[in-house]
C-alpha cells in the first residue's frame, strides 16, 4: 500500500494519519512500527510521529513494539452515521422485517468498490458470517452491491468494471467483469438481486434498493438466509414481497424528510 497522493490543496500530515488509521483497521493483529512505515510508504520516524499523535488523541493504543486501534475510533463512524440520517429512518422498518422473516437484515451503502454496512438487525437464528456496522465487503460479490451498482451511470459502472480484479471468495463467486456486468443489468431490470453462496458457502442473500425522492438509489436492504433453511425460490416467493414492503416504507419516510436522503 502507498500513501494517499497529496496536492497543493491538501494537508499531507492529515492524509498520512488517515492512512495509518486505515492500515490498523485492516490488520487482524497488532502492527509493528516497521510494518506501519512499510504499508504507509513512509519513514519509520514519520510513522512513529503519526502513531504517537494518534495515541495522544485516543485513537491508537500501544504496548511499545506494536500498535492497534482503540474504541474511540468508532466515534468517527458514529459522526458519519449521524450525518447520514438514513439508518435512523430505516431502523424500525429493518427491525420489523427481521421479525417477520426471522433472518438477519441489513442496510448498506456503496463506497467506491465496497458495500458498507450502516445498520444491521440480527435474527435469533445463528449466522456463519460475523458482520457489524462499519464492515466493508466487495460490492461485486454482494446482492446489495449489485443493486447499488445498478444505479450508477454508464461511465461510473464501466470504471468499476475496468478496475475489477476480484478474487473468488467461495467456489460460487462470480468474478469476471462481463458476468458481473450481466448480473448488475439483471438487478436493474428486476429491481432486486439474489446471490447464492458467493460470500459464504452457507449463505444466500436477497437485496433491493432504497430510492430517494429523486429516484436515485441511496441504500440497499439485504436479507441473509442459511442455505439449509431457504431455497432461492423461497427467497423470491416468500421473502422478496416482505423486502419490497420494507424498502417502500423506508422510501415513504425519506420522501417525508427528503434532506436525509441527500446526506
Amino acid at each position: 500500500m502507498t500513501s494517499t497522493p497529496a496536492s497543493s490543496e491538501t494537508v499531507t500530515s492529515l492524509l498520512r494519519g488517515l492512512d495509518v488509521l486505515g492500515i490498523l483497521s485492516r490488520a487482524d493483529h497488532p502492527v509493528s512500527l516497521a510494518e506501519v512505515a512499510r504499508l504507509a510508504d513512509t519513514t519509520r520516524a514519520t510513522a512513529r510521529r503519526l502513531l504517537l499523535t494518534l495515541e495522544k488523541l485516543g485513537y491508537v493504543a500501544t504496548d511499545g513494539p506494536t500498535y492497534w486501534l482503540r474504541p474511540k475510533v468508532m466515534e468517527l463512524g458514529d459522526l458519519y452515521l449521524a450525518g447520514l440520517g438514513l439508518p435512523e429512518v430505516a431502523h424500525p422498518h429493518l427491525a420489523a422485517l427481521a421479525a417477520r422473516v426471522h433472518d438477519t437484515c441489513s442496510l448498506t451503502v456503496l463506497d467506491g468498490d465496497s458495500v458498507v454496512y450502516v445498520d444491521r438487525v440480527k435474527a435469533s437464528r445463528m449466522m456463519t458470517v460475523n458482520i457489524a456496522v462499519g464492515t466493508r465487503l466487495p460490492a461485486f460479490a454482494m446482492s446489495s452491491g449489485r443493486v447499488l451498482l445498478a444505479d450508477l451511470g454508464e461511465q461510473d459502472l464501466q470504471r468499476f468494471l475496468d478496475g475489477l480484479h476480484g478474487e473468488p471468495i467461495t467456489g460460487h463467486t462470480r468474478t469476471s467483469p462481463a458476468e458481473v456486468a450481466r448480473l448488475v443489468a439483471r438487478a436493474r431490470a428486476d429491481g432486486y438481486a439474489i446471490t447464492d453462496q458467493e460470500l459464504d458457502p452457507a449463505l444466500r442473500s436477497l437485496a433491493a434498493p432504497v430510492r430517494g425522492p429523486d429516484g436515485h438509489t441511496v441504500a440497499a436492504v439485504n436479507v441473509a438466509v442459511h442455505v439449509t433453511r431457504t431455497s432461492v425460490q423461497q427467497l423470491r416467493d416468500d421473502v422478496l414481497p416482505e423486502l419490497l414492503v420494507t424498502t417502500r416504507a423506508i422510501e415513504a419516510d425519506l420522501a417525508a424528510a427528503p434532506q436525509l436522503s441527500a446526506g
